[in-house]
């Protein structure tokens, strides 16, 4: 009755050199005896499946299959069922999201994923859209810009790992920070994360999370937003928040999601003279 880590990764990850987000997350999963399901659903490109399995091989994982979730009627195959039933990891690709959510939502795969997640210590990281899809509420478009408006971003459901975070991916790079605070103002609930390329934040089941990689981690809080102005504002109108926090992080940097408590990378002591 082990919860599994959650793994959103901004996109475009280092997998040629020290891949370390990528080897992490194998190890996390059992290293050689990791058995690792990759899921490309979200991509166009016929050699993505092929390119994560040749990593995760080279990284000396016992098992690494593919499951090629091409339609609806593909998440009902029990041969993939049980796959799933037997991974300790499984691995969402990048693409579009929405082609994640149109295909896997409300399938079999969706609610085996969901439970061994839950229960069963199945470890899920995503890179960039599966990242996005993580979460209870996923970012399925929106505009670029700083400034949060009141039509900025499109919110779908997500596969439902969590309700405490809306993910966003390719952050600095795509300049996503208003849809991000636009996102968590339409219902102050969950946190925002919004994830630099190469970066990820490695969620342990006590909901501690620890930045890894080369970009930032920014981490959007409305726990103690005093007043928003999404209810009346007008199409496409800049919105007003106020007292909402906002942190930073970089590797090794940390966040308690249940405390709302983050912390820099620690410092190593001063040698003694």
């Amino acid at each position: 009755m082990t919860r599994g880590y959650l793994i959103p990764i901004g996109g475009a990850e280092e997998k040629i050199r020290h891949a370390k987000i990528l080897r992490r997350f194998a190890a996390i999963a059992g290293g050689e005896d990791a058995r690792i399901a990759i899921i490309p659903t979200a991509s166009r490109m016929e050699d993505t499946a092929s390119r994560y399995e040749s990593l995760f091989n080279d990284f000396g994982v016992g098992t690494v299959d593919s499951l090629p979730f091409e339609a609806r009627s593909d998440c009902k195959n029990p041969e993939y069922l049980q796959v799933l039933e037997r991974a300790t990891g499984v691995f969402l690709t990048g693409g579009n999201q929405l082609r994640l959510s149109t295909t896997l939502g409300g399938t079999p795969v969706a609610n085996l994923i969901r439970e061994r997640h839950r229960t069963g210590g199945l470890h899920v990281a995503g890179t960039s859209a599966g990242a996005s899809f993580m979460a209870e509420h996923m970012i399925a478009g929106g505009e670029e810009g700083s400034t949060p408006r009141s039509d900025m971003v499109t919110l779908v459901p997500g596969l439902g790992l969590t309700h405490a975070m809306i993910v966003d991916q390719h952050f600095r790079q795509r300049d996503r920070l208003g849809r991000l605070l636009t996102s968590i103002s339409y219902n102050p609930r969950p946190i925002g994360i919004g994830l630099d390329e190469d970066t990820a934040a490695f969620i342990d089941p006590q909901y501690r999370l620890e930045v890894v990689g080369s970009g930032a981690l920014t981490i959007v809080d409305p726990s103690e937003l005093e007043f928003s102005s999404m209810d009346s504002a007008k199409r496409h109108d800049p919105v007003c928040l106020i007292n909402i926090r906002l942190h930073v992080l970089v590797e090794g940097g940390t966040y308690d999601i249940e405390t709302r408590v983050a912390r820099p990378a620690a410092t190593a002591p001063e040698p003694a003279e």
